[in-house]
């Protein structure tokens, strides 16, 4: 009885480490680090220089309007964000009702009062947050990838050996492993399984930690309404 009990934990074990590997949500939340860093480049570039422009020119009335410009646009960029996290993080979020911002009566008013109304929005500024820390999360999937694209070039040595691939780059001098024998070869496809499955995992954990900030930062419904629930799937992979 007890021999079972410690095959079933060791299946149990060899299935949390290397099941990662079958399971189709750990691809969709690799998917989305890799556009982290394009979409948060972008974000940040965009929503920086819209505020400083806008900022520096509201005295002269066109400021007014490159801000109310940028808000809108950070409202666009919030709201494809959401669609983003709900389609590759396996979250349910919702989007606002509009009426805490855009009034009747901020419409008749004209374009200041539409800013103001963006102004005092809280989802303007929770989506500003989001749209600001996608930013460095770009730049940490930029560091999951490199070695990830190392791993898949050594899969392949059984194919091109003698091969020898680069590694890493240390003051600008590459570093190299000489794979010149069908033993090294399988060898180097063990090691990339290894740096790969690692690398599934590091991936999966910084996408729980961009789940948990979408539904915080991009949830609009409220705790009143229940916040932004998780979607009860089965493939749904948390670190």
């Amino acid at each position: 009885m007890a021999r079972q009990a410690r095959t079933d934990d060791d299946g149990s074990v060899v299935g949390d480490v290397f099941g990662i590997v079958a399971d189709r949500q750990s691809y969709k939340n690799l998917c989305y680090l890799i556009l982290a860093a394009p979409l948060g480049m972008t974000y940040y570039t965009f929503v920086t220089m819209g505020l400083v422009i806008g900022a520096l020119l509201s005295p002269v009335g066109v400021g007014l309007v490159v801000l109310f410009v940028t808000l809108l646009t950070v409202r666009l960029f919030a709201g494809f964000e959401r669609w983003l996290a709900t389609a590759l993080l396996g979250v349910e979020l919702e989007a606002e009702d509009g009426t805490d911002v855009a009034s009747t009566r901020s419409r008749d008013r004209g374009i200041r009062a539409r800013i103001e109304s963006y102004l005092e929005a809280p989802s303007t500024w929770r989506g500003l947050g989001f749209l600001m820390v996608k930013f460095p999360l770009g730049v940490i999937a930029v560091v999951l990838l490199i070695p990830l694209l190392t791993a898949l070039s050594l899969v392949t040595a059984p194919l091109q050996y003698p091969y020898a691939p680069e590694l890493v780059t240390v003051n600008d001098e590459p570093i190299t492993w000489s794979i010149e024998t069908l033993p090294e070869a399988v060898l180097a496809v063990a090691v990339a399984v290894a740096i790969g499955v690692f690398l599934l995992h590091l991936s999966n954990a910084f996408a729980y930690v961009a789940r948990q900030m979408a539904t915080a930062l991009l949830d609009d419904a409220g705790p009143e309404h229940g916040g932004g629930n998780s979607r009860p799937a089965a493939s749904q992979s948390t670190p």
